[in-house]
């Protein structure tokens, strides 16, 4: 590969700051990390989790605490799989720099010359869009938007998908504002298996995770062997309890989170990181210079107040398929990965080869926080502080706070609504597909025909308005439902939106259905 003068300074900055290396961890500091790891489980109720950290380059802990599956005895080991949810973007970026090192695409290719039929809301972003931009969430489209299209758990084909996103409009300017977006990485999956001709589920495996060492690794739930029973499923607090929660770690999100792996394979994967793309064996999966391009910051982020007190972050950013960001002095590498009660963590701090990789079958994301920010204080010398305390506390006053919240507005002058026959029959998203309300039993109840999971009641709240309940409870995802009628008393529309937003994961993204009455009413 030929580089530039500059090219050639990023080489040899990136091994400069990977062999400044920092003092090992001793017996006594990983046992100060045990015993953070014991507190963030108990004070966030934790029934599992896996902690793998490299130090110096070298692996010094890859261990299961606690159990697999809430209310079963079966232990968390080494070896364990969990769902790593959205650090599976960090693997589709490392598939796409391989195939640029080999000639087969470009970071600023637009999107339509692997993907012709590739169409988003306006001709311009359709042509605009590169690789690059559907890696780094700069898309101009919301947050979470079109989720529902793959979570939780949908029949959509890719093609579904694609067909899908002309709808999606953007709330940002193209290139000018971070909004976290899975669909875009969903596309980077398929540019991935258009490129190379073969699904990007074998790519990772037979490409990415056989090189590096990731024995115990697979592209998704489904392609875990039926004969390996060693793996987590998810738990969920609810009303004070803890509640398993089983799922497929989000199959559907293919190149933007369906990855299963454990701590002993993600070690490797940090080590790779670490050594400028070449994996524990001397293999190499990619150049320092494709680690540069994915480790460079391509939309900032304002940092908040909090963090600037808490780390002196003085910079937040995304590069591809990365977060970054500076901490206490250091860049600091990393992704948060969350399921429907699950979580995952990856955090390094590339100079020192230190990085720390957290997989827990809860989705208490602030004690994941607490344990890497522990092993960073021990390995780094940082001033002594109890980060699963700070951390539990501030997460139960907030928790508090939320629930305090909970349910619906209560209407000020509460209106009456129509018989029930007034808002049953389909509504119609432009990208997502059917939504059916029927009467059933005497009772509303709305099916989102797609997704197994979305079945639920309405209840009568005020006026046109009701509030959609869920049949499954731990999804805590509560909407509002606004039916707006003709006057003949027929749907014409309907808009939904959260009713505990705090609360409700954002890919829940009922605001953006755009519901219409299908086939259209007459008169």
């Amino acid at each position: 590969m030929k580089h530039t003068l500059w090219h050639k300074a990023l080489l040899v900055s990136s091994v400069l700051l990977m062999s400044s290396s920092t003092m090992a961890l001793t017996d006594t500091q990983l046992e100060e990390v045990e015993k953070s790891v014991n507190q963030a489980m108990k004070s966030f109720s934790i029934p599992g989790l896996a902690v793998g950290i490299v130090n110096d380059g070298k692996v010094v802990m890859a261990k299961g605490f606690g159990i697999k599956s809430y209310g079963k005895s079966s232990l968390v080991d080494e070896h364990t799989l969990f769902g790593i949810a959205s650090n599976s973007k960090a693997f589709t970026a490392a598939a796409l720099a391989m195939l640029v090192e080999q000639g087969k695409l470009n970071w600023d290719d637009p999107v339509v010359k692997h993907i012709p039929e590739f169409e988003l809301y306006s001709k311009a972003l359709t042509e605009q869009m590169t690789i690059r931009d559907l890696l780094s969430h700069r898309s101009g489209l919301g947050l979470g938007a079109g989720d529902l299209m793959i979570w939780p758990d949908t029949d959509k084909s890719i093609e579904d998908i694609l067909k899908a996103l002309k709808h999606l409009k953007p709330v940002s300017q193209f290139r000018n504002e971070y909004n976290y977006n899975n669909l875009m990485f969903v596309v980077a999956g398929e540019v991935v298996s258009r490129v190379s001709g073969m699904r990007w589920q074998q790519f990772i495996e037979q490409n990415i995770f056989s090189v590096v060492g990731m024995k115990g690794s697979y592209g998704a739930f489904s392609r875990i062997p039926h004969d390996n029973s060693n793996f987590a499923t998810g738990t969920i607090k609810y009303q004070g309890q803890l509640e398993e929660f089983i799922g497929d770690y989000l199959e559907d999100f293919r190149g933007a989170g369906s990855i299963a792996s454990n701590v002993t394979d993600m070690t490797k994967w940090m080590q790779t990181q670490m050594n400028a793309g070449t994996a524990p064996s001397g293999e190499v999966l990619f150049s320092a210079h494709s680690q540069s391009m994915m480790w460079h910051p391509h939309i900032m982020r304002i940092p908040k107040e909090q963090a600037l007190q808490n780390f002196r972050q003085h910079f937040k950013g995304y590069g591809l398929g990365w977060s970054l960001e500076s901490y206490f002095g250091y860049k600091k590498v990393g992704h948060m990965g969350g399921i429907l009660g699950m979580g995952s963590q990856v955090a390094m701090i590339p100079e020192k080869g230190l990085g720390v990789v957290l997989l827990s079958n809860q989705q208490a994301y602030p004690a994941l926080n607490a344990i890497a920010n522990e092993v960073f204080e021990q390995a780094l010398g940082l001033e002594p502080q109890d980060w699963v305390a700070d951390s539990a506390k501030a997460y139960h006053d907030s928790r508090r706070e939320k629930y305090s919240k909970l349910g619906p507005v209560k209407p000020k002058r509460k209106k009456k609504g129509l018989p029930h026959d007034h808002y049953t029959g389909t509504l119609r998203s432009p990208w997502y597909g059917d939504v059916i309300v029927e009467k059933v039993a005497g009772e509303l109840r709305i099916d989102f025909t797609h997704t197994g999971l979305l079945k639920g009641s309405l209840h009568h709240h005020d006026g046109n308005t009701f509030v959609v309940k869920w049949d499954e409870k731990l999804l805590e995802a509560d909407a509002y439902i606004h039916f707006k009628l003709n006057g003949k008393g027929h749907i014409e529309t309907a808009e939904m939106e959260w009713v505990n937003p705090e609360i409700t994961d954002f890919s829940f993204d009922f605001h953006d259905l755009n519901l219409e009455a299908f086939p259209k009413p007459k008169g």
